[in-house]
């Protein structure tokens, strides 16, 4: 038996939507997101996928496997039918939801998501990853080097941590905008980087990556359900990606929004209203309903039998 930890966000009433979190991220996020997310309508869970914030590490996952996660909580809430978004390295697990139950998900969106990786041949060159966006030397160590992987992976978080400590805000500000308050004197924000960046995110980060660059467990070609992918006009990485992921995936739809890889909040309330738009008419399929009594925020776990 196996736990995940999760957190409920919007109307209990709205659509039921699975939304996967990046790479590190948890299911923790901040205020001015869950602001968002209660004003899309949506019912929105965010799970801790195993080896972040509450879910224990499962060594040997696949990316396949996250879509039997999504179904087996959909399954503990009484969600028949439901919605996926995947912001960044969330995106290939909404994906296989996609592929793999597409008899349960109405649509899928991809936030600054990848295609498949490659872990093949000698270490990537910062060169080999612009000729080729497969080519990442994250997920080269991740398979082929854990030790310096792991390195990398405390030394970005050190870095970010201690930008926070100088009064950095807990998020980068989208291009143009000036940044949030200091993260330092909000207990809560420092909650919430730590249980990011903290070292017992690096279990999940390196199988994340693991994952990203061995065989997934589906095909894009599978991906048959109407699917948008997004990104920014200041990510670049993730615009080669899109192109890569609308070729292959039959479905697809590539849309730009303005910003970088996360995107602001304006873009991410425009693609949660077309996800809602979608499902209201009816192209993506039926209704669920999930058994839960708050309207802003609930925080629970599951265990998969």
């Amino acid at each position: 038996m196996e736990l995940l930890e999760y957190s409920l966000y919007g109307p209990t009433d709205g659509f039921p939507v699975m939304s996967l979190g990046g790479s590190p991220s948890t299911r923790w996020k901040r205020p001015e997101a869950v602001e968002d997310m209660a004003a899309s309508g949506l019912r929105i869970l965010i799970p801790d996928r195993p080896g972040y914030g509450g879910s224990p590490r499962r060594l040997g996952r696949s990316v396949a496997d996250g879509a039997d996660d999504v179904a087996r909580l959909a399954d503990a809430l009484g969600w028949t039918t439901f919605a996926v978004i995947g912001g960044s390295g969330g995106g290939p697990h909404a994906l296989a939801c996609a592929a793999l139950l597409p008899d349960r998900v109405t649509c899928c969106a991809v936030v600054g998501g990848i295609a498949p990786l490659t872990a093949e041949g000698p270490e990537p060159t910062d060169d080999d990853e612009v000729a080729d966006p497969r080519r990442s030397l994250t997920a080269w160590l991740a398979v082929h080097d854990p030790a310096r992987f792991r390195a990398r992976f405390a030394a970005g978080a050190e870095q970010i941590m201690a930008a926070v400590a100088a009064g950095g805000p807990e998020f980068p500000p989208a291009p143009g905008s000036p940044p949030g308050p200091p993260a330092r004197d909000d207990a809560a924000a420092m909650a919430r980087l730590t249980a990011t960046f903290g070292s017992g995110s690096a279990d999940g980060c390196l199988d994340d990556n693991v994952a990203f660059a061995t065989p997934w467990g589906f095909e894009l070609a599978d991906v048959r359900v109407p699917t948008i992918i997004w990104h920014g006009t200041a990510d670049e990485r993730a615009g080669r990606h899109a192109v890569l992921l609308t070729e292959a995936i039959p479905a697809a739809e590539s849309i730009q929004y303005d910003g970088g890889h996360v995107p602001p909040s304006a873009a991410y309330r425009e693609n949660s209203r077309m996800v809602a738009r979608r499902n209201e008419r009816g192209w993506c399929g039926s209704v669920g309903s999930a058994p839960c009594s708050s309207s802003v925020g609930r925080h629970g776990r599951s265990r998969l039998d």
